[in-house]
């Protein structure tokens, strides 16, 4: 039999190795189960409509998001650029890609599997996992692939929107589609950014960034330069230095990496075991770890307004936490202070997102092949790049400079009622309404929207979930009030960016003088997340109806 609500509540206190209150019991017994999904039927709220979702992306929060609109009975449209489903794991797939979270957290709730070859799996075995779910969830026969939107317009005297679509790369001739809703899951972390040096494209041997690599590209016994040493440079340099001649890093600033030994490790014999034979073991060692990392390192990522240590960092515990992460790099670089001196960051912990690292990067910067370079960079010349210590002469250049992440939804134009530009509404400062709804832009909710990126806790998996749920919720909200349109009202979602923008001048990577991609160009944080995931998970249950304008 089921356990009872108390016994329920005991098991996860077991568990979690503390009392579970009540707030945090329900999401961790939806979390334990997987049980997401709706429990209502499109056809029984609203017989003689036929609702049509538009989703563009079929990444993790695409394929969520039809899964859960699927289980409603809902007809679904999916718009994927690609060949293929995996969105940001379809696209990166250089060498030494890999996943910053346990796999048995970076994986949905509702289709788990208990097989992973290793804790941190590489960017294949996520490919394949998402295909799967595709498989397995019955969306891969709603996904129309090779098929960009490129413009999305709301016909205000239909109350629906109209997307433009061109199938296949290039220019060529667009077909419409008219949907009632439109879900945007294009994701952030898919469009390169390209650092805007002189003399780029003056450079004579082959230049790729990372998330664009060129597998044809040989660099075997070849000098190679690589620009910048964050998540994708630290996985990808360690790689060419096994075959490269020369590899020389170009460091604009160092990051901090937390120890974790199992990072590259198979996942230890013991626990297959455990996973394949104990019942429901798989389902209570992933409730574990999304407890351990439900507010994760978020204390330390609080500001103490008292606290002073001249920008090392912010308060007591965040002072402590500098102290352990800069007693790894010492310990890992005592033989190397000049690699030491340039590898601790002066910036407090968690100003940006910690990298996992099991000694690798360390022994990497180590090698008598590589090189780490610290000066600027002043100009890409067409054998190499300057810098203001000389000149280093290379065979290719890879750029591993991240992704213009806070253009949510470029380069699609989206154009609501009256003929509002999205784009020239937000103006460079992206906001949304729990990340997922704006104002003046009925039936379009934003799946991974800004201000929904997590520094310091947690899996975007998680968010992705709720995402999807409220989408959900939203369309159920249409159907149950046979209504056409939905909008958030302006003031809630004033209220809700004054609290988020309140609460994340209070974290250090609001605080922070250090250069990152959370921020707009006149300095708000429109990426991250600054409140616990239990915070998240209850304002996005459902769709409340009276924030919204209802037609």
């Amino acid at each position: 039999p089921d356990p009872t609500p108390d016994e329920l509540r005991q098991m996860l206190s077991f568990v979690a190795g503390a009392p579970v209150g009540d707030d945090y019991a329900e999401l961790l017994a939806t979390e334990l189960t997987g049980a997401t999904g709706p429990v209502w039927r499109a056809a029984d709220l609203d017989p003689d409509r036929e609702l049509v979702v538009g989703i563009i992306g079929a990444g993790m929060s695409g394929l969520a998001a039809a899964h859960h609109l699927l289980q409603a009975g809902v007809r679904v449209v999916i718009l994927e650029k690609n060949a293929d489903v995996g969105g940001t794991w379809f696209e990166n797939r250089y060498p030494g890609c890999r996943v910053d979270v346990p796999n048995h957290l970076y994986s949905y709730s509702f289709l788990q599997r208990d097989d992973w070859p290793q804790q941190f799996s590489p960017q294949g075995v996520l490919l394949d996992y998402f295909r799967g779910c595709a498989d397995e969830l019955g969306v891969r026969p709603h996904i129309r692939f090779d098929t960009e939107v490129t413009a999305a317009r709301y016909r205000d005297d239909h109350d629906d929107w109209e997307l433009n679509l061109r199938a296949g790369p290039g220019p060529g001739p667009e077909e419409r589609l008219r949907v009632d809703v439109l879900v945007s899951a294009v994701g952030q972390l898919n469009r390169p950014s390209l650092p805007d040096l002189p003399g780029r494209d003056s450079f004579h041997g082959p230049s790729v960034h990372s998330a664009r690599w060129d597998p044809s590209i040989d660099l075997t016994g070849a000098r190679v330069a690589v620009v910048g040493t964050a998540a994708s440079g630290i996985q990808l340099i360690p790689e060419l230095a096994q075959v490269a001649a020369e590899v020389h890093v170009f460091q604009r600033t160092p990051n901090w990496f937390t120890p974790v030994a199992d990072y590259h490790r198979e996942a230890p014999a013991g626990m297959q075991w455990l996973l394949r034979n104990v019942p429901h073991y798989r389902e209570w060692y992933r409730l574990s770890l999304f407890w351990r990392l439900s507010e994760g390192a978020l204390p330390a990522a609080r500001v103490d307004p008292a606290w002073a240590r001249g920008g090392r960092s912010v308060s007591e515990l965040n002072d402590l936490l500098r102290q352990w992460l800069t007693g790894y790099l010492e310990a890992e670089l005592a033989d190397r202070p000049d690699l030491l001196a340039a590898a601790v960051p002066s910036y407090p912990p968690l100003a940006k997102r910690m990298l996992l690292d099991d000694g690798t990067w360390p022994a990497t910067l180590k090698r008598e092949s590589v090189r780490l370079v610290t000066a600027p960079i002043e100009r890409v010349t067409p054998t190499g790049i300057e810098t203001r210590d000389g000149h280093h002469e290379v065979d290719a250049i890879v750029y591993a400079t991240g992704f213009r992440a806070s253009e949510f939804l470029m380069p699609m134009r989206v154009t609501g009622p009256g003929g509002i530009d999205l784009h020239e509404r937000w103006a460079g400062d992206p906001r949304a309404y729990l990340g997922l709804a704006v104002p003046g832009f009925p039936n379009l909710f934003c799946l991974y929207g800004p201000n929904t990126n997590l520094v310091a806790n947690g899996s975007i998996i998680f968010f992705s979930e709720c995402g999807a749920r409220y989408v959900a919720g939203a369309v159920r909200l249409l159907l149950e009030r046979r209504a056409r349109s939905m909008e958030v009202r302006r003031e809630v979602h004033d209220a809700f960016n004054a609290a988020v923008d309140a609460a994340n001048a209070e974290m250090v990577w609001g605080v922070a003088n250090v250069n990152s991609w959370y921020r707009a160009p006149n300095g708000r944080v429109t990426q991250n997340w600054p409140f616990t995931l239990l915070d998240y998970w209850q304002r996005t249950c459902r769709p409340d109806p009276e924030e919204f304008l209802l037609r």
